[in-house]
């Protein structure tokens, strides 16, 4: 039997590149989905010692869906809390653009320096369909951003892809190094 971990899908699987469908009704079927993320999360991050799941959008499961899920507190691996972001938009981006260090649990051990904006405003519904807004800033705003792109069928690879410093590994000591871009992200076609 499966672990729920072992349903993610990993690049270079072309389901990541598809486009997410609109949610219409929030049928128990869609609550099913969005409890095999957050299952999948937890289970992912309990196979890794230095790392947190901090987020999942529904098409890393293979469902082109546009869901999200975000730990509620990701600084603490005991809260197994999770917010639902159905349809979700970015209807603003503001303040600067900063580069900042993203990890993806379809991209194994590898880790990007990724250009996003500081701050967005966002729109989404929750688990029970009502609609939403907020402002958000910081760590926060890179995660949405982040997880709103895979719903448009793009990873951070995408972002970054001929950036020669932005792609670093993940060490066992937990301590990220960077990669030779030429010798062993330019030619590999598994982030493509």
């Amino acid at each position: 039997m499966l672990s729920p971990k072992d349903n993610i899908v990993l690049l270079p699987d072309q389901q990541l590149h598809r486009h997410s469908q609109k949610v219409g009704l929030i049928t128990d079927d869609i609550k099913i989905v969005i409890a095999e993320m957050e299952a999948a999360v937890t289970d992912w991050e309990a196979s890794r010692p230095h790392e947190v799941g901090v987020a999942l959008a529904a098409i890393q499961l293979g469902k082109p869906l546009r869901i999200i899920v975000v730990r509620n507190n990701y600084d603490n691996k005991d809260d197994k809390t999770f917010s639902v972001f159905i349809n979700p938009v970015i209807t603003k981006y503001e303040g600067a653009i900063e580069e900042d260090f993203e990890g993806c649990l379809s991209v194994q051990d590898i880790y990007g320096k990724v250009p996003r904006y500081i701050k967005i405003r966002l729109k989404a519904q929750d688990i029970d369909g009502k609609e939403f807004r907020m402002t958000i800033d910081g760590f926060l705003a890179r995660v949405l951003q982040h997880e709103i792109d895979h719903t448009h069928g793009l990873t951070f690879v995408d972002r970054i892809q001929d950036k020669v410093d932005g792609f670093y590994r993940l060490k066992n000591d937990g301590k990220l190094e960077q990669i030779d871009y030429e010798k062993d992200i330019k030619p590999v076609y598994i982030l493509r």
